[in-house]
């Protein structure tokens, strides 16, 4: 009797209300604000309480951006090189920050390295939180304010980072605004994602799948212009030592040398368990497939250019091995796009409870990971994809529906029409 109450509780969660989502979203707020206080506060000559630099990944763009600049691009793919710069520039014995980007990367951080570190630092994460922001607030629903959006314990982990999963997430959000109105200037800014290749692998087979091609072009087209530019600006040294460096960066996903609480795929989820890599790839392999697939049925069931860019975000998310608990940022996202639908229509059974988890998630993921062996990340994001392909299946079975109708009398307004159909979706999926 107790688990069937419970099971009611998380059902509907009428308990979790917009006054204590917005209070608790506050307390959140403050307790990461006075977090990264607290991480500023008790730096000594820019190295925080581990000996580390503040901003930590940060260092790995900002010494490339250096090196690019001193004429040797192709030394940022040459780890002896690279680390020395970074311990050049801060001593300390902290460990490598890796650079595994392609120089299309190079061209964004590049003049940062014209800045001081935290110059740099402060322009780079300053900018990109505010082009994050700046597109979430065209997704988010009014109600939500800004809090929410700054708060997502996604955003403290990139802040701390100095990592880029602002940018990913502000072209991901851009293109998603822009994808209806105006699809080119989408697809350049989806285009832009090539930046990180595992993130950017799901885009050109969404777009074509919801038959957005003008918007698939200009993603080929902007990829293709930013890898020419990249080879004009560095040459083809700098493309051959980025090739180079790709068994270095497989062999950091295979052997786990990127501290495994961090990463959160499947396949991560495995190693973390003690699964050899061979058998991580075999499990990681059909469900990437399985996202892929998914992927393309729902975009051909949904005209929504926002919940077709959300779904893309999810399953892209599920699908590649290499994947950082910063880049939850992009989650932001899909729980923007569904929160707002559901806000207007009505949650779905256990819909709020996920979105919750769901949100989070980054805040958690590494330390339950890391001390628990509970690798959530995957689970969640299964369980999240699922929610939102059950909101698109019922969302194309009332329009099919609502078509299917006889037409309403021509005393009947469009407006009374539209009334109707939402206070219909409300009945059915709940409150």
């Amino acid at each position: 009797m107790k688990f069937r109450s419970l099971l009611d509780a998380l059902r509907e969660a009428r308990w979790f209300d917009i006054s204590r989502a917005r209070a608790y979203v506050a307390i959140l707020a403050a307790v990461q604000a006075l977090g990264l206080i607290g991480l500023l506060l008790s730096a000594r000559h820019g190295l925080d309480p581990r000996g580390e630099p503040i901003g930590t990944d940060f260092v790995s763009f900002w010494t490339a951006a250096r090196l690019a600049m001193s004429g040797a691009p192709a030394s940022v793919y040459d780890p002896a090189v690279h680390f020395a710069a970074q311990r050049a520039a801060f001593g300390g014995h902290f460990g490598w920050y890796a650079f595994f980007y392609p120089p299309v990367f190079l061209l964004y951080v590049l003049p940062l390295g014209a800045l001081s570190y935290f110059g740099a630092l402060v322009l780079w994460l300053g900018a990109t939180l505010g082009a994050y922001v700046l597109a979430l607030r065209q997704i988010a629903a009014k109600p939500l304010g800004l809090l929410p959006i700054l708060a997502f314990p996604a955003v403290l982990i990139t802040l701390t980072h100095g990592q880029n999963a602002f940018l990913s997430t502000a072209l991901f959000a851009g293109g998603a605004v822009l994808l209806e109105r105006r699809p080119v200037l989408a697809g350049l800014l989806l285009g832009a994602v090539c930046y990180k290749p595992q993130l950017a692998i799901f885009i050109p087979l969404a777009l074509a799948a919801a038959g957005r091609w003008r918007a698939f072009f200009a993603f080929g087209v902007a990829a293709l212009a930013l890898a020419g530019l990249s080879y004009v600006v560095f040459g083809d040294a700098a493309w051959r030592a980025f090739f180079a460096e790709t068994a270095l960066a497989r062999a950091t996903l295979e052997q786990g040398l990127v501290e495994p609480g961090k990463m959160q795929s499947l396949f991560a989820a495995l190693r973390l368990w003690g699964a050899p890599f061979q058998l991580a790839y075999v499990v990681q392999a059909p469900v990437s497939l399985a996202a892929a697939v998914s992927l393309v049925f729902l975009l051909r069931r949904t005209g929504d250019a926002r919940m077709q860019i959300a779904l893309t975000v999810v399953a892209t998310l599920l699908a590649t091995p290499f994947v950082l608990d910063y880049d939850f940022t992009l989650l932001a996202l899909p729980l923007a796009v569904v929160l707002t639908r559901a806000l207007r229509t009505g949650f779905l059974p256990y819909e709020k409870i996920l979105l919750l988890a769901a949100y989070m998630l980054p805040g958690v993921a590494r330390v339950l990971a890391l001390y628990a062996l509970l690798p959530l990340s995957p689970f969640v994001l299964a369980l999240l994809f699922a929610s939102m392909a059950r909101r698109v299946s019922l969302e194309a079975s009332r329009a099919g529906r609502d078509d299917a109708r006889p037409s309403r009398k021509a005393n009947k307004s469009p407006r009374c029409e539209a009334g109707a159909g939402t206070a219909e979706i409300g009945a059915v999926n709940g409150p």
